[in-house]
């Protein structure tokens, strides 16, 4: 990325994402001149590199404002800056509103909703409990249908996700702002970058004792 600017190396006139030929006073230069020119000949004529600084936020939780772009001190370079927070995702649900703040109603005259982080989280955590169990519903249908008794580790099983999905959406339920919220999505390490703790939203049991018996996966 470069940066065209004026002629006394105080403004940005154009940030260039993509090389091309350039018109400057009037004369035509190619677009070889971004590879071929040394520093010194593009900076005659206005066009310095583009550094950046900073890095992008994780947008599943926050909204990032625009880049900005400031002239290096020394005028060799223009600095884009980016990774600023505008503002953190909503944890809470919002009803949806028209432009003049009436409330936005779906086909049965109900208020839509945008969902938040934490219904979106333990919308998740919904479907990760019903994959672990589902993939013993050929057991259930065995029972039904033969009267053969559910083996009870499966059964263990089975009530330790439900017990793992409760806590994870109660843990959801309970983060009191942003910062509690990303925590819950985040391993904890030990020094050799090794996982010491599993993210409480991934926090399932064990499968080891009954993959063996799992169908449909």
């Amino acid at each position: 990325m470069w940066a065209k600017l004026n002629s006394d190396k105080d403004t940005i006139e154009e940030i260039i994402v993509n090389t091309k030929q350039m018109l400057v006073d009037g004369i035509s230069h190619p677009k070889t001149l971004f590879k071929l020119w040394t520093a010194a000949e593009r900076k005659a004529i206005g066009i310095v590199p583009v550094t950046t600084s900073g890095s992008h936020l994780d947008t599943t939780y926050y909204t990032e404002k625009d880049p900005t772009y400031a002239i290096a001190g020394d005028k060799n370079s223009v600095v884009r800056t980016i990774g600023e927070k505008a503002a953190d995702k909503k944890l809470a649900d919002t009803d949806d509103v028209d432009g003049d703040g009436g409330a936005i109603l779906d086909d049965h005259d109900n208020q839509t909703v945008t969902l938040g982080l934490k219904s979106i989280a333990k919308n998740k955590a919904n479907v990760s409990a019903n994959g672990h169990i589902n993939v013993f519903d050929w057991l259930v249908q065995r029972k039904v249908t033969h009267n053969i008794n559910i083996p009870s580790d499966i059964l263990d099983y089975i009530a330790s996700v439900r017990t793992a999905h409760a806590s994870i959406c109660t843990a959801v339920d309970n983060a009191s702002d942003m910062a509690a919220f990303v925590a819950l999505h985040v391993d904890v390490l030990n020094d050799d970058d090794s996982v010491k703790t599993v993210a409480k939203v991934n926090d399932w049991p064990d499968d080891y004792g009954v993959k063996g018996r799992k169908r449909g996966i």
